[in-house]
């Protein structure tokens, strides 16, 4: 919510603080520098100790600091806030997706990457029509506020009541769930090479890692691109007052849920990770230029358009990190996936920052922007071909995973 509640605020903050459109983008952007500081140590803590405790902790010093941000009283205050903001956060992405690979067996896992990455779908899908609203009586202080509150009422007292570890650590498992989970992910490692004696330094210097850190890099900077000036986009496209924006913003979120499940579920089936993630980019790259061209004479078709365009940019998810998963010996995967999140969020500073620029330079012009965006979007997915061969999983391992109807899942 809170990546997604600075679009509200960047008019508030240019009419109290005075920063003009590449500040905004440069505040909205600083929190994915701060991001970088514990994606490596999260990754490793998740495996090496516990990913509930951690996350659990982070979580309440991210509400803290996301409450903190409605009282800046300037950019510079502003800028510290939103860069420990992004600190706070840094190491849950991928201590998650550790927890994620404990649970799912390899066959079901890009449905499992993209069942959670719904979230950011289902945050926007609730932060837009909020934000508009809570704006429409009150500002952006209040804004960041009352949604920073939502840490402690709702993400941790889920999270310590109802997260484990690994399967054997939780008692709401029946044993038969328990033991086809087990033995699918026993499976899985038995199949998987060997690799006694990997330290963390074949992280480092692995070419696959780097491959996926660069498709991540370009994705987040088409994506957080897209996602941070949508706001600004509908309000142009429509005119509309601050709940129009926040409800009409919140339609392409829906879409890119149906997109993220459905695409997950065909390269679980096909195992052909790599060209889903090209198939999803292109879809977004093409989309968003079209509802950035029809603009304000066809207000119904660009939405339409950019709707599909926040699909395509965000389907890729599940293939993806279902191939990262693969591209790492199990004992590292932990570390690689903090790194290519940690590099890879640096896109979604770079996204926002030379968005804003852009437009600046092209006097509040959209059109350079969604060009840049859907460009990266377009090169992400031409880059993760390159990992077909060690991304991409034998269809013959996912029939064999298939689960069942009468079994659980």
């Amino acid at each position: 919510m809170d990546r997604t509640n600075i679009g509200f605020a960047l008019n508030g903050l240019h009419n109290d603080l005075g920063i003009d459109a590449a500040q905004q983008g440069l505040a909205a952007g600083i929190f994915f520098i701060g991001y970088l500081t514990l994606q490596i140590p999260g990754g490793h803590l998740a495996e090496r100790w516990s990913a509930k405790k951690f996350v659990g902790i982070m979580i309440l010093v991210w509400g803290v600091l996301a409450v903190l941000g409605g009282f800046i009283q300037n950019f510079t205050e502003l800028l510290v806030v939103r860069f420990f903001l992004g600190v706070a956060e840094a190491g849950i992405w991928p201590a998650i997706l550790v927890l994620i690979s404990h649970w799912f067996p390899a066959a079901e896992r890009a449905r499992a990457y993209a069942f959670w990455m719904m979230n950011i779908a289902i945050a926007s899908i609730i932060t837009a029509p909020l934000s508009g609203w809570i704006l429409s009586f009150s500002d952006w202080r209040w804004l960041f506020i009352i949604e920073g509150i939502f840490p402690f009422v709702i993400a941790a007292p889920i999270w310590w009541f109802l997260i484990a570890d690994r399967p054997r650590d939780a008692k709401w498992l029946s044993p038969e769930e328990r033991t086809y989970i087990e033995e699918g992910l026993a499976a899985d490692e038995a199949a998987a090479p060997h690799h006694e004696h990997v330290s963390i330094k074949h992280v480092f210097s692995n070419g696959a890692v780097w491959r996926l850190t660069l498709v991540y890099f370009l994705i987040q900077i088409g994506f957080y691109g897209l996602n941070i000036w949508l706001p600004k986009v509908v309000k142009t496209i429509t005119s509309g007052s601050s709940i129009e924006v926040g409800f009409v913003t919140a339609i392409p979120y829906v879409l890119a849920m149906f997109a993220l499940w459905y695409n997950a579920k065909a390269a679980d089936r096909s195992g052909r990770y790599s060209t889903h993630v090209l198939l999803s980019m292109a879809v977004g790259a093409v989309a968003l230029v079209i509802s950035v061209a029809t603009g304000s004479a066809m207000p119904i078709i660009a939405v339409v358009f950019i709707s599909i365009a926040m699909a395509g940019a965000l389907a890729y998810d599940g293939p993806f990190w279902a191939s990262a998963s693969r591209a790492m010996p199990v004992v590292v995967a932990g570390s690689a996936m903090g790194l290519i999140n940690a590099v890879g969020n640096l896109g979604g500073f770079v996204g926002p920052y030379v968005g804003g620029f852009l437009q600046d330079v092209t006097h509040g012009s959209f059109m350079a922007t969604s060009i840049f965006l859907a460009a990266c979007l377009l090169a992400a997915g031409l880059v993760m071909l390159s990992l077909r061969k060690r991304g991409d999983r034998p269809t013959t391992v996912a029939a064999s995973r298939e689960v069942p109807s009468d079994r659980p899942s």
